[in-house]
């Protein structure tokens, strides 16, 4: 119960934080829509969505309704991964049987493990909070959120600051998922959903109505701050299976 509340309060964030700059530009957008998945998904969901239904009006319009969602989401989980992991506990380690589901450490969750329980060797695991399993979701969310490709949040903020060049991030990206594959399996899903999108919308980012407004040094601050969150977010292999 503990660990859908934490889910749903993440991701609701996320896409209420672009809710809400939508309402700020006067920009007609639906409220969240939650995607359940409970059979084929480890997270029980697929996340959630808005829609957004009228064209960007500026680049600043488009920058701060894309960057609204990331930081939202990461404002609610951080406190949340903070309390998981000062209720959990450490436990002996034993070697995993065959078949067990690994999870991968984003920076940000090793930096907390760290605080609180300093450097531990191999003979320790942690015995992880239910919340913590539902802000380590919500880390991936917002990573593969802020991948600089297409309509992704992290398109929206290469396309708001680089203009058409962003079109090669894109590919960039779409190209180094494709090789991830080979490394983790659990980067298919989204690969074969930027696959999916790169052939239905092409990788040019659809133009805002007035292209050449400057940003501004505080906006590209924040998407140094947004790139910083990516990192310590990320994880190479979210899921691993113990042969």
């Amino acid at each position: 119960m503990v660990y859908s509340a934490a889910v749903l309060g993440i991701l609701g964030a996320h896409e209420m934080g672009h809710y809400l700059a939508c309402r700020y530009y006067n920009l007609d957008a639906t409220l969240p829509f939650f995607l359940p998945f409970p059979l084929l998904s480890v997270s029980g969901t697929l996340g959630a969505v808005i829609k957004i239904k009228e064209p960007f009006p500026t680049r600043k319009a488009l920058f701060d309704i894309a960057v609204a969602g990331p930081l939202a989401g990461f404002a609610v989980l951080v406190p949340l991964l903070f309390y998981a992991v000062h209720r959990s506990t450490l436990v002996t380690g034993a070697p995993m049987p065959p078949g067990t589901m690994q999870f991968g450490e984003p920076l940000l969750f090793q930096l907390m493990a760290w605080l609180k329980f300093g450097s531990v060797g191999d003979q320790w695991q942690l015995n992880l909070h239910p919340i913590g399993f539902a802000a380590w979701f919500g880390m991936l969310a917002t990573a593969w959120n802020l991948l600089p490709f297409g309509q992704l949040d992290g398109g929206h903020l290469s396309y708001a600051t680089l203009g058409d060049r962003s079109r090669f991030l894109s590919f960039a990206t779409v190209v180094a998922s494709i090789g991830m594959c080979f490394v983790s399996k659990s980067w298919m899903v989204m690969t074969l959903m930027m696959l999916a999108m790169l052939y239905f919308f092409g990788p040019r980012h659809p133009p805002v109505m007035n292209e050449y407004e400057p940003l501004g040094r505080g906006r590209h601050i924040i998407a140094i701050l947004a790139v910083i969150m990516f990192v310590l977010c990320f994880t190479p292999i979210p899921i691993d299976i113990v042969n």
